[in-house]
């Protein structure tokens, strides 16, 4: 089973580090101390189990989970931390198991025998609102082995296309593995649907134009080109663009 271990102290990671070697069959393949470094190894080492700190410098364990969880295959998330009160969070993050530090060896070990059911298939995740109270800051983009981390505030539009979503932001555009409707149903306060597969930054919007044929296009702040309003959003469209 490959392991990823994430924690910002160089000592709770070391505990680990010892407790797993005792057990059979384990295979850490990194060891990291922020969540950004956490998404990275996960991407290039497909792990089995992530045992994964919640408070960590910038994003935190629980924005982590979060990536994770559309990620294919999906790791066990077992979190590891000083601190019970986070206990439900983690648990609608879909986490298989939840170790209050120090973490003893037998709770060490339970963690993984569940990561190991879950893994084989024989335990099914949890299927709830896995966004829990924060939204993400980021959206993940996968690219061959490593990944884009890609500032929710940085982000012009969205667009579908087949199963991938386009995201075009600050700095030009990734795909993501993610539908149009979770992306809306996460960040509906921040982006306004202006066609079945495009949501616009309601920041970027500056007005609406009707052409000659009669067809009504959104202006953007930083577009290249006016993107196509269908007919059944231009109404709310009107108004969303007046309140701005």
């Amino acid at each position: 089973m490959k392991v990823v271990i994430a924690d910002d102290e160089p000592l709770a990671r070391e505990r680990l580090r010892v407790l797993l070697a005792q057990l059979a069959g384990i295979e850490i393949v990194a060891e990291v101390g922020d969540g950004r470094s956490a998404l990275e190894a996960c991407a290039a080492h497909d792990p089995a189990l992530v045992l994964l700190d919640i408070a960590m410098p910038g994003i935190d364990g629980l924005e982590v989970a979060r990536h994770l969880s559309a990620f294919e295959p999906r790791p066990a998330i077992v979190f590891c931390t000083a601190y019970d009160a986070h206990a439900l969070k983690a648990f609608e993050a879909a986490a298989v198991d939840y170790l209050v530090k120090p973490v003893r060896p037998e709770r060490l070990q339970a963690a993984v025998e569940r990561a190991r059911t879950f893994t084989a298939g024989r335990e099914v995740a949890v299927d709830g609102d896995t966004h829990g109270d924060k939204r993400r800051t980021h959206l993940c983009a996968r690219l061959r082995g490593s990944l884009r981390l890609i500032p929710v505030e940085d982000i012009r539009y969205l667009q579908a296309e087949e199963k991938y979503v386009v995201v075009h932001h600050a700095r030009g555009e990734d795909l993501v593995e993610e539908s149009l409707k979770s992306l809306e149903d996460e960040f509906g306060d921040r982006f306004v649907r202006i066609h079945r597969n495009c949501l616009v930054a309601r920041h970027e919007l500056v007005e609406l134009r009707r052409d000659l044929e009669g067809h009504v296009h959104a202006v953007l702040r930083h577009g290249d080109r006016p993107l196509e309003v269908s007919r059944r959003c231009v109404s709310q469209l009107r108004d969303t663009v007046r309140q701005l």
